[in-house]
């Protein structure tokens, strides 16, 4: 599909059973938010000429306004302009009529980007890289859950093939990758027409679970993007098959969590990886920028770990890390230097969950790299065994609350992201753990309503 209004125009006039369109923003929580609009106004929004407020992009995780959100009460609750992100028209098959989605961003009368928008602040952390001459090539694995719909909580989904419902782990299972054929082949189809690049597919360690790589590209933000809408295209395909997936952080107590693991290089604008020195410890330059996310990686776990149940995934022993650490080819640090040929030199960055929005994991992981490349920073020595009993080591947050207080009050995160971002991102997240805190759920009644 051609990357122009005249070009995706064309492609859509090809596809007359797309009745209805859906046009959307993303917000902080990583979730699409906007409007069906017929499939006459594509140009419309396309141009530029949607409208929305701005405070969308900042509403909590059931939709809900900040009590006291700047965007509503300082503006009247004023409407930002919707930019088409050039990102095609993406057919999505799956919706029980044909329809398409118009990925959008938010700018202001002006045409300035508005800087509460999650991909606008990927995009800002971009432009500094451009003027570094440096391009992050970047690759995600993002992992989830199937589960049975009829089931109030989370229970592992009964196979198409056998008729039984899984109720074990089966890591690297073939067997149950080809129980799920169907669903898979369905995902990677709608996948290939949105041109979200997929690769591998696995059966992870869980009752259900399954982890599906992206490939890399040299554009950050389409990264993000691809992302997003992996997510989105999972959720939609499972539902046409019967199951709801779930990237939810940790939804199974003693299982394994979801992860978000994000790997990156650094291309110079010769096209040379410039973390590749010809060595397995990989460059000077690669450290640094080890070292700056090292640095701001307790600051930025609110948005690694965005939500309440995201704690339960960042414990000890889980191959999730909790203290902040970096080694070789280890998976019990936080941030791993996969080994290989030099000329694939690359960092992964292990902490997030897939519950988080991918535009601002990795504007943190992005981020924080860049500071530490313009101090020259050191990330001390690498760690080679097991990191969750060394006490000696930094530890991130361990609980939503401290995350939120970390994330206001860090100086390294005030250097990433943009304040209208930071202050809309706590408010957010601060009226969520009210939210929870006034919920006493049945454990805690089956514990103490008449034991104490």
């Amino acid at each position: 599909m051609s990357d122009t209004i005249d070009g995706v125009l064309d492609w859509l006039s090809s596809r007359p059973d797309i009745q209805s369109l859906r046009a959307a923003v993303c917000d902080l929580n990583g979730i699409m938010r906007g409007k069906r609009i017929p499939v006459e106004q594509a140009r419309k929004a396309l141009e530029g000429k949607l409208r929305m407020p701005y405070s969308i992009s900042g509403v909590d995780v059931w939709g809900e306004d900040i009590e006291g959100n700047k965007q509503v009460f300082s503006t009247g609750d004023a409407d930002g302009i919707c930019h088409w992100t050039g990102r095609g028209i993406l057919p999505m098959d799956w919706t029980a009529y044909p329809t398409a989605l118009i990925p959008l961003w938010l700018s202001d009368e002006k045409g300035a980007p508005f800087l509460g928008d999650p991909r606008r602040a990927l995009a800002r952390i971009l432009d500094r890289f451009k003027t570094l001459g440096l391009t992050p090539v970047a690759a995600t694995e993002l992992e989830f859950y199937l589960v049975d719909p009829k089931s109030a909580r989370p229970r592992g989904p009964v196979s198409p093939v056998t008729g039984r419902r899984l109720d074990s782990d089966a890591a690297l299972s073939i067997d149950e990758i080809d129980d799920f054929e169907a669903f898979m082949h369905d995902v990677y189809e709608a996948c290939r027409l949105q041109d979200i690049p997929v690769d591998t597919a696995i059966a992870e360690n869980g009752v259900g679970q399954f982890e599906i790589n992206l490939n890399h590209v040299a554009d950050a933000l389409r990264a993000a993007d691809d992302a997003v809408l992996f997510k989105r295209t999972v959720k939609g395909i499972a539902r046409k098959h019967g199951f709801i997936a779930s990237f939810m952080a940790k939804p199974y107590g003693k299982r394994a969590g979801n992860g978000f693991h994000v790997h990156f290089s650094l291309i110079d604008a010769e096209g040379r990886n410039v973390f590749d020195d010809g060595t397995e410890q990989g460059s000077e330059l690669m450290r640094h920028a080890v070292a700056g996310m090292l640095a701001a990686m307790a600051e930025s776990t609110l948005v690694f770990a965005p939500h309440f149940n995201s704690y339960r995934r960042l414990r000890p022993k889980s191959y999730a890390p909790t203290a902040v650490a970096w080694g070789y080819e280890n998976r019990m640090v936080a941030i791993r230097i996969p080994g290989g040929p030099p000329a694939a030199r690359r960092i992964e960055h292990r902490v997030s969950g897939a519950d988080a929005n991918p535009y601002l994991v990795l504007a943190a992981i992005l981020g924080a790299a860049l500071v530490g490349i313009e101090r020259q920073m050191s990330p001390g020595e690498p760690i080679a065994t097991d990191a969750y009993d060394r006490i000696d080591l930094a530890k991130l947050p361990p609980d939503w609350a401290s995350a939120i207080a970390s994330f206001e009050h860090g100086k390294l995160v005030a250097e990433i992201f943009p304040e209208a971002l930071r202050g809309s991102l706590v408010a957010c997240k601060k009226q969520e753990l009210e939210t929870f805190a006034l919920r006493v759920n049945n454990f805690e009644f089956e514990t103490y309503l008449e034991a104490v």
